[in-house]
């Protein structure tokens, strides 16, 4: 597994502002995904949203982050009814720390995008990564996966 650290830097949420690597928990989800309001985006974030309160009975605090705007995010929020934050990347700091912009074929066309990614950590360490994940069930396996990495 690659060696991902937590940057130690501050990002705009729908929340106020966070460093990743200042939170004082001892587990953290972290997910990316291409853009806010599109179906697997919206599947994903609301995935995450309905399963927060067990997340949180976990002290697992979790963060979608997307090259979109904190207004966007907010946008997303409220029209979803999300009850997670997420986190505004527009300079693709996070993007590219965690080597998710990939090259997609879009209706033919080759671009770059955000490959949808999941990152688990314990400690600011990185425990399990997802690449190229399918949108629907996923956050139930991250929640399945996160109690059986906290049993261990």
């Amino acid at each position: 597994m690659t060696e991902i650290s937590l940057p130690n830097q501050t990002f705009p949420t729908t929340s106020g502002e966070v460093n990743l690597a200042e939170l004082n928990n001892d587990w953290l989800i972290v997910y990316f995904y291409p853009k806010d309001s599109t179906p697997g985006c919206t599947t994903q974030a609301i995935g995450f949203s309905c399963l927060k309160d067990q997340f949180d009975a976990l002290n697992t605090p979790i963060y979608g982050i997307s090259r979109d705007s904190v207004k966007a995010h907010q946008n997303f929020t409220e029209k979803q009814n999300l009850s997670i934050n997420l986190i505004s990347d527009k300079e693709e700091v996070l993007c590219q720390h965690f080597d998710v912009i990939k090259e997609k074929n879009m209706y033919g066309k080759k671009v770059m995008g955000i490959e949808r990614s999941t990152f688990i950590f314990h400690h600011g360490k990185l425990v399990k990564e997802y690449r190229k994940v399918k949108a629907a069930g996923h956050a139930e396996q991250v929640l399945e996966d996160l109690k059986a990495l906290q049993a261990a």
